[in-house]
């Protein structure tokens, strides 16, 4: 069993994933990297490849059919789930794991959205899981 996995559902995301790639690498080397493909017609294989990651496949196109098969097929005892477009901060990857590896949270929410990526966000927070305020 891999004791962090990071899950990186794509779909012709081949400008970026390199990038999400690399900055997850640098943060938690000890991670192991899954990038399912789902039915992108651009490179994003090759990309994803040169950055030593475990590919997969997945061609019931929608993020919600990637995420289901990444959460049956892979073992760990923390998952990290981020979209490959590179809209999420690695910064605090570690610490979430942490938290997680520790026991000290089922699960742990990072906001992009309240953050500097989207100044007008009207997200709510969510009370009923534990929320990490990251910024």
């Amino acid at each position: 069993m891999n004791r962090i996995a990071v899950l990186i559902p794509c779909y012709n995301e081949e400008l970026t994933i390199a990038r999400v790639v690399t900055d997850f690498r640098t943060q938690l080397p000890e991670a192991e990297i899954y990038v399912y493909d789902n039915n992108s017609t651009n490179k994003i294989v090759k990309k994803a490849c040169a950055e030593e990651t475990i590919i997969r496949y997945e061609y019931n196109q929608s993020k919600g059919n990637v995420i289901k098969r990444m959460f049956r097929k892979i073992d760990a005892k923390c998952y990290i789930t981020v979209d490959g477009d590179d809209t999420y901060s690695v910064t605090h990857a570690k610490k979430m794991a942490s938290i997680i590896l520790k026991g000290e949270a089922d699960m742990v929410i990072g906001d992009r959205l309240s953050g500097n990526y989207f100044k007008n966000s009207l997200v709510p927070r969510i009370s009923t899981l534990i929320f990490l305020d990251l910024y």
